[in-house]
């Protein structure tokens, strides 16, 4: 497939995001906890974080038709700067709290933030739409190799610590501000999108005919990040350290090849949806990831439990190429920017909410509930996906 210009570079900026986010994610926690901070706080901040990133990605998807993509996304990459320098000096709760909700710090294995929208819409006018699916395969790919990679290097800061004779403390700041100067590598990368893309960028309305099905699939979506937030990454590290003792080292090589198999099972999606439609792609290949973390929370030793997360990981990432592919499909090309700006804040609004609340079931209960309550829910958005949707045909499947 000739990917178009703009496509490329998206791609690219997309996957060193991604490494960023794979290595703060898992050392969000450990950095927290070093600070003097329980569960429960580790969960307020995971839950400002995903709030902040929700309303800026809502005013990107209901107002953002008024500026220029490319200037909203080298601001973005700016804030990014910021964030992760201010993170990184940052030593109690309260300063914690503001910068991880004005800035872009990203709890969750998934990407949940201002970037998303923008790069979305021009994903998807960068080719026909008979491709669609697999430019999104592509695109999700490349974002979750890059959170892998971002786990695997987790694993070097112990021999980092050692080798410098430095204090962990210096090393978990020091990657906080590398995730700063990531920005500054996107801001470069962002600044080479070429006309064709701010041309196709300036054509972004509001919503208009589909408002009431973006509604209606926002409301959906809002269901499954509320179950997913019980699930981010740094909270399941955190109960993988603490339930069987997992060491930072070990969980930066699993969360490695969970995110190479999640990422390789991606490519899969449009195959998939080919054969039997992109709403049945979502429905059958999540229901069984999710029934897998509900038995995670049963299991009785750690190779189990992460037997069952590495099934998960098999599963759980293909709906994400197809839910992309089909709200944008279902929609037309000049609402594309705001349909996947209304539709992703769920992912980090509905979820903001969650991780608080697992993070106080982590520290009242032994018994893992946020694993099998978020299991639950994404189960029953499943289902009612399912219901509601699947006589909504994209173009390719009339």
């Amino acid at each position: 497939m000739d990917l178009k210009r703009s496509a490329r570079l998206l791609l690219t900026t997309k996957a060193i995001r991604g490494y960023g986010d794979g290595f703060t994610a898992l050392l969000l926690p450990v950095y927290l906890v070093s600070l003097g901070l329980g569960p429960f706080e580790v969960g307020l901040v995971a839950t400002a974080a995903m709030l902040g990133s929700a309303i800026l990605t809502l005013a990107v998807g209901m107002a953002g038709h008024r500026v220029s993509a490319r200037a909203l996304l080298m601001l973005s990459c700016l804030l990014m700067l910021i964030t992760g320098l201010a993170f990184s000096q940052a030593q109690s709760f309260w300063p914690l709290i503001i910068v991880a909700f004005v800035g872009t710090l990203n709890p969750s294995s998934g990407d949940v933030s201002v970037f998303v929208p923008l790069e979305q819409a021009m994903m998807a006018n960068a080719g026909p739409d008979a491709d669609r699916t697999t430019r999104f395969a592509m695109y999700t790919v490349v974002g979750a190799l890059g959170v892998a990679l971002g786990a695997l290097s987790v694993g070097l800061i112990d021999p980092l610590t050692r080798l410098l004779a430095r204090p962990r403390s210096d090393m978990l700041e020091a990657a906080f501000a590398l995730y700063g100067l990531i920005g500054v590598a996107a801001f470069l990368l962002y600044r080479q999108l070429p006309k064709e893309a701010a041309e196709v960028a300036a054509q972004r309305t509001a919503l208009g005919p589909s408002r009431k099905r973006v509604f209606q699939l926002a409301a959906l979506f809002s269901l499954d990040s509320f179950g997913g937030g019980f699930l981010v990454q740094s909270l399941l590290a955190l109960w993988l350290f603490n339930r069987f003792d997992m060491t930072l080292a070990t969980a930066g090589v699993f969360f490695f090849w969970t995110g190479l198999l999640g990422a390789a099972s991606q490519f899969l999606a449009g195959r998939i949806a080919g054969r039997i439609g992109l709403i049945k792609t979502m429905v059958f290949t999540h229901v069984p990831a999710n029934l897998c973390i509900m038995a995670a929370a049963f299991a009785p030793t750690l190779p189990i439990a992460l037997g069952l997360l590495v099934v998960r990981a098999a599963l759980s990432s293909m709906d994400v190429p197809a839910r992309t592919s089909y709200v944008m499909a279902v929609v037309t090309p000049p609402e594309r920017a705001a349909a996947a700006g209304i539709t992703n804040v769920p992912r980090s609004l509905a979820a903001a909410l969650s991780p608080a609340l697992a993070g106080a079931l982590f520290t009242a209960f032994v018994f893992p509930w946020p694993l099998l309550i978020g299991g639950g829910l994404k189960v029953a958005y499943d289902l009612l996906l399912l219901n509601q949707f699947r006589h909504v045909k994209p173009p390719e499947e009339l």
